[in-house]
Formats: C-alpha cells, structure tokens, sequence
C-alpha cells in the first residue's frame, strides 16, 4: 500500500519504515493486492533524549502550585505590592469624583443593615447581641462582666476593614453570617456554658484557627479542593440548615424556651413539650415585625426605585421594636437588657488547649465559608467586569479572622444579602466596606444605650427573614427534572443535615458528592465512532445512529483521562466491543473477526504507569488473537509518556496516527489486502479497486478537483445513496497529491 505524507519533514515514521519521506510503504499495512495511494497527515513524534534534558523549563511540573511559583519569580515590585495589599489594584485606579458618591451610599446603606444584623446573628451564636458589634472597655464594670462583654466586639467591625485592605473582592460584604454563627453554637454549647467565660474564649480562638486554615489554603493555592463539593450538596445543606435556624428561633416568638439542637427532632419536640407556656404578646409583636421584613424585601428586590427597602428593612424593625418597647415597657415581651458602649482593645486568644477538639469545627466553617464568600465574590467580579484570585480572596478573609480573634471577635465570612445590597446599591470598590465599618463603630461608641429597649423577639425575626431565602425548593424541582442523581444527592444531604445535624450532614454530603465523583471517573465514557455520511468526520454512533462502521475495524473514543482506577473498566469495555461486534448481524459475513482497534484519545489529558502497563498487556493480548492496536490524536503530554515508556515502539511508530479518518484509511487498506489473499481472485464489489465502477470513477475525479478543506467538510460530495447496500462499507476518497 502507497502511503503519501502531507508533510516531507516528518522523519521517525519514515525512518521507522526505511523509505522515502514521499512514498512511504508502511510493512504492516503491504499486501499483495495492488492497493491504491493514502495520504496521510504525519505524527511528530517527540524525541525523548532532547525533551528529557529540556524538561525543566518546556514541560510541565506534576506540582500542582509550580506554575504560580514561576508567575511570582516574573513579579515586579508593584506587583509584590498588589500581592500584599490587593486593595492597592483599586486604589492606583481609583477615580474619586465618580466613584466615592456611590461608594459612600452603599457603605452606609449595608452598615444600616449589618448593625440589627450582626446583634441578631450573635444570638444565634449563643452570645449577647453586642458580641456582634462591640467590646466593652468601661472599668466601672467589674471584671466578670467586663470579661463577658469583652468577646465577639469587632465581628462586625475589625473584619470589615481588614477585608477592605486585603480583599481582593470589591462588592463583597464581610462580617457575622447566619451559618457560621449556627455552627458555632451548635460546637461550642456541648463544650462549655453559653454564659461561662470559657464559651466566649472558644469563640475568639475559633476565629483564629478558622482564618489560619483560610490564610494556608490561600497561600498553598489550594481552594481548588472545595470544586469537589458540588451544588446539589451546598443547596440540600443550606435548606436544612435554613429551618434548623429558624426553629431555633422559634423560643423567641413563642416566650419560653426551646432546647438548643442541630437536630430537627428534639427542636420539634421541645417546642411541642412546651406549648402551655405560649406567650401571645411576643408571638404577636415578632409576627408582626417578620411580615414588615418580608414585605420590605420583597417591595426591594421587585421595583428597583424601591431597593432601599431591602437594605432598611431589619433598622426599621429594630427601630419600630425598640420605641414600642421604650413606651409601652411590655412586661410579657424580653429585651436585650443594659449594654455597656466602648471599642474593644487588642487582646490574644486563650483556650488554646481545646484547639485540637475544635479542628473539625474549624476546617468546616473555612469549607462553607470558602464556598460562600469566594462564590459570592466571583459571580460579582464577573458581574462588575474585573478578574478575581480565589486564592487572595482566601487570604483575605483569613487575615480578616486573625485579626478580628485579637479584637475579640467570633468567625466571619462573606454574606450574600448584604453582597448583594452593596452591589446593588453601586458599591465599586472597598471603600464601600470601609464605610460600613465607621458606621458600626459609632453605633459603638454613641447608640449602644438605646440597644437596651430591642425585643428579642424583633432581632429573632431578622435571623428568620435571612434564612427564609435559603431555603431551596425550587433547586430540587429543577434538580428531579433535569438530573435525578443531583437531586438524590441534594436529598441525602438535606434530610441528613435535618435529622442527624449539620457536621454529620456535611459529611454525609460531601462523601457522597466525592463517591459520585469517584464512580464517574472510574466508569468514564467510551464511545464507539462511525464515520459521519460524506465527511471525514467520526462521531459516537449512538448520538449519531446515521454514522457508518467498516468491516473488521472498531474505533473507540476514551472520553477521562487514563489512571489506575479506570483501567480495568477501560479494557472490560474494550472486550464487550469486540464480542459485541462478532455478534453483530450487520457486518459483512466475508469479514469475520475485528483486525484493528483504533484509540481516539484526543479527551485523554493525562495517562499514568497504571494505564501505560494495561496497554502493553492489551496490545500483547490483541496480538495473540491477530488484532492490531492503532492510536489517533493523543496530545503531547500523553505522547511523551507512551514514548518514554517504551509503547510507542512496541505498537509500532507507524500505528500513530494524527487523525481517526487517516487510521481508517491505512486500517481499511489492511482489511482489503487481507480479504484479497485470503480469498484469492475474488474480491468482494465493495473493496474492488481493479475495475472501478462509474460511480466511483466520477467521485474520484471530483475528489482529485477539491482541496483538502473541501474533502475534510464533505463539501461538493453527494450524499451516499439510500439504495446502496452496502454504504456502510463506502471505500475512503483518495485526497489530491
């Protein structure tokens, strides 16, 4: 068989065949049949010797950060600024006439909302409203108190403007979140008394060790981990724990007290068990302050002359609250009692010898705070027309923790709500945040007197209007009718979370999402391919039930890389091919075994030296049943591991193919040689090249008038007719010399 190369620079496979670059006569594919030319597109080959001693600097590191070291040895000094300081990118670009206006309304509308918000998420903590804002400093308290007081001051302030110098997001909003803030409870309370000074102590350490694992992910660059964790299983866990919050909340509304649980049983339980105690009064007044809340988002979000409201609505409940409470002195409705005003002083974390028990707690926190905060603040990015680092946004918020711990305050992260109201209230930079921070600083030192008068009832009521929207029905509607193996994962991890607690539940979630992860990636995709009528296009034949085989030749596309967990699906697959296409009724009964088995592995980004081993007993298997193994289109890096390994040698250079319709081609020729010594003089119509018939007289003359763009399109080819019966055995088209 005459094999004609596009390119005369190509050497290995002419070397390898011993003949000139122009003709090449390939020895595995002669016959003794008279075969007609195939052009063929070379494979370079790559040379081991040269691309071994060059390595280091042309190939790359199995490292997974080494790229990021090399972009850091090409820094230059403003660079190494931006990196330490990542607010430096904005302010270099800073324009103050046209942004600051719009800076400065934002930072004061999202402080409005932080302030009610941050005293109702520090309830939920388990702690005093202030713990969300402030740090007492007034010595004429004594010292017990002065400790208690001491805790939790800057979660809504030293966060915010840490974050705006070392955040790299510009709209994102830090500070308490509901989430966290249930997690901390819910670990804290079963360790030491929510009134000890022990409780508050546990809190100022987790913010420590929670912006610690933040700061190394970010630096080891490796909030790539959490991509594992998929949506279904972050939508299943924030609906759970959604109602987890708001029934937690419920002893506010009802007037007694609820037992403090992760755990949807015993809340249920407990509210039911305590029903004669039911207190109208605060029941009535926090219904009443939740509908304001609703009403208000909900006028917010759907007329955009009305978005103030959102933002409003938890300072006008707060306000409504506290002058009914300041005239009316309800005897039935509990308040948040006597705060002392002050900015808290810089103090170290203790505790330190339950660091270890808090480590679970603490690696859960920093992967929800991950998926909340760096998908908030990347969907914004995106919105706003700016690129953002993961990896510096997780070092942001862990610097934002390790500071805020040594102002007292508890673990903080990113809040969609109040992200979204800065966004939306035209937020272009952190100066916005730093707005917010000035305005919870002087609700420090000047407003605190009047926190005595807010009902707890009304600051229960903000915490239920957050949560409501994280419950998530309609992602699992959209999940059953899209994906039922999402849905079920979001429904194991919803109902584990409800009945058997929020670590559990994440546990469960993410271990599951990781075995679906596993089982996906040991079970890849493998697709027969057929040749597309009139093109040199191969696709699966399954998506494509038009597309044709051809006789004695099975072509396999591997969609996944090749590693030791998928090898034995790969070649369990390959073998059911091969059975299956001797039991096929349509192949040609003078064909009747499989001669060649063609790879498509353009999809196979990576193969290991478990894959490498499983082809070197593949083609040895093959080989002892006469079946040869042709390989089409593998990329560079796979190329150089088969080289290097010794299978490009052992199958042979000359089976390497560029493309699947040039393996056909030299695969096809084989076939017909084959038949043709087999059978002698008799050759089958279909592979008769001696005597053409008209048809194909004139589709090779038309063929020698097109250019290869055309041939490879089909463009200016009639269609295979319908009356042809054997058309899935349509000889290739000689392509112009």
């Amino acid at each position: 068989m005459e094999i004609t190369y596009a390119s005369p620079s190509f050497a290995d496979l002419s070397s390898a065949s011993m003949t000139s670059p122009a003709t090449n006569t390939t020895s595995a594919a002669a016959g003794t049949a008279t075969s007609r030319p195939v052009r063929i597109i070379p494979l370079q080959h790559p040379n081991i010797t040269r691309t071994s001693s060059s390595s280091s600097s042309s190939s790359p590191s199995p490292f997974p950060f080494s790229r990021w070291a090399m972009k850091l040895r090409r820094m230059t000094w403003i660079e190494w600024i931006e990196f330490f300081l990542p607010c430096m990118r904005w302010i270099r670009t800073y324009k103050w006439r046209e942004y600051f206006q719009t800076d400065l309304m934002a930072g004061i509308t999202v402080g409005v909302m932080l302030v009610p918000q941050s005293m109702s998420y520090a309830k939920l903590a388990g702690l005093q409203p202030i713990y969300g804002l402030c740090k007492i400093a007034h010595l004429c308290y004594d010292v017990e108190r002065l400790m208690k007081f001491f805790d939790y001051a800057y979660s809504g302030f030293v966060p915010l403007l840490v974050y705006g110098l070392f955040g790299s997001s510009r709209q994102l909003a830090v500070g308490p979140v509901a989430l966290v803030s249930l997690l901390c409870s819910n670990v804290l309370s079963s360790i030491a008394d929510p009134s000890s000074e022990l409780y508050t102590e546990l809190a100022i350490l987790l913010a420590l060790m929670v912006g610690i694992m933040e700061c190394i992910m970010g630096i080891l660059r490796l909030g790539w981990l959490i991509r594992f964790i998929s949506h279904s299983v972050i939508s299943g866990f924030t609906t759970s724990s959604a109602i987890i919050i708001g029934l937690s909340q419920a002893k506010y509304f009802l007037g007694y007290d609820v037992v403090n649980s992760s755990k949807i049983i015993p809340l249920v339980e407990s509210i039911i068990a305590g029903a004669h105690k039911f207190k109208w009064q605060p029941f009535v007044m926090g219904s009443i302050m939740l509908a304001i809340l609703l009403t208000m988002k909900h006028l917010g979000k759907s007329r955009k002359q009305l978005r103030f409201l959102r933002a409003a609505g938890p300072l006008t409940a707060v306000v409504l609250g506290t002058i009914f409470a300041k005239i009316f002195h309800p005897s039935s409705i509990s308040l948040v009692g006597d705060i002392p005003q002050g900015l808290p002083t810089f103090s170290v974390p203790k505790a330190f010898g339950y660091a270890e028990s808090l480590i679970p707690t603490a690696a859960l926190i920093t992967g929800v705070a991950i998926l909340e905060s760096v998908g908030i603040a990347k969907a914004l990015a995106a919105k706003n027309g700016y690129e953002l680092d993961s990896n510096q946004e997780l070092v942001g918020l862990g610097v934002s923790n390790v500071l805020g711990s040594f102002f007292s305050a508890y673990p903080t992260t990113g809040s969609f709500s109040r992200s979204a109201v800065n966004n939306e209230s035209g937020a272009k930079s952190g100066v916005s945040g730093i707005v917010s921070g000035i305005i919870v600083t002087c609700a420090l030192l000047f407003f605190t007197p009047l926190f005595e008068y807010i009902p707890q009832c009304g600051l229960a009521a903000i915490v239920v209007s957050a949560v409501i929207g994280l419950v998530d029905y309609d992602e699992a509607i959209f999940l059953w009718r899209v994906d039922k193996k999402d849905f079920l994962l979001w429904t194991i991890t919803s109902i584990t979370t409800l009945f058997f607690g929020i670590e559990v539940g994440v546990l469960v979630g993410v271990g599951v999402s990781l075995a679906f992860v596993i089982h996906e990636s040991a079970n890849p995709h493998i697709a027969v391919l057929g040749r597309l009528p009139g093109t040199t296009v191969y696709r699966n034949v399954k998506q494509y039930p038009e597309a044709y085989t051809y006789n004695g030749i099975v072509i396999v596309r591997i969609d996944a890389p090749i590693y030791f967990a998928n090898t034995s699906y790969i070649k369990d697959r390959l073998r059911e091919y091969e059975i299956d296409f001797v039991n096929s009724t349509s192949r040609c009964p003078e064909v009747e075994r499989i001669y060649f088995v063609i790879l498509e592995m353009a999809p196979v980004t990576y193969i290991d030296s478990s894959a490498v081993q499983a082809l070197k007993d593949l083609y040895q298997e093959y080989k002892l049943r006469g079946i040869q193994i042709a390989i089409s289109n593998p990329s560079p890096e796979v190329l150089l591991t088969l080289s290097r390994s010794g299978v490009v040698d052992l199958i042979g250079k000359e089976w390497y193919f560029v493309r699947v319709h040039d393996a056909v081609q030299v695969c096809l020729q084989r076939v017909q040689n084959l038949k043709g010594v087999s059978n002698g003089s008799s050759r089958a119509p279909t592979f008769s090249e001696d005597k053409p018939s008209l048809f194909e007289r004139l589709l090779k003359q038309r063929g020698e008038n097109l250019s290869i763009t055309d041939l490879e399109s089909g463009n200016g080819r009639p269609p295979p007719s319908n009356n042809d019966k054997a058309s899935h055995l349509e000889p290739l088209l000689p392509k112009q010399q």
